[in-house]
């Protein structure tokens, strides 16, 4: 027996997307304590290299522009 047109392509679509995310949630967990730390500092360390990465590419470009505009 065919399905109808839109049980196809709306119900089942949502039904499945439904059972995915159950899926999904049923298989993540929280971080415990020492994970989350472990992000923290790996994040705070990126922030901070890009962050003087960027420091160090304007103190080397103002001078550098000075002597270009001049």
């Amino acid at each position: 027996m065919p399905k109808d047109p839109l049980t196809a392509r709306v119900f089942d679509p949502l039904v499945l997307f439904a059972k995915q995310s159950h899926m999904l949630l049923r298989a993540c967990s929280k971080p415990d304590r020492r994970e989350f730390a472990r992000v923290v500092l790996a994040t705070g360390a990126g922030f901070c290299i890009i962050g003087f990465l960027g420091f160090f590419v304007k103190l080397v470009h103002i001078p550098i522009y000075q002597i270009i505009a001049s």
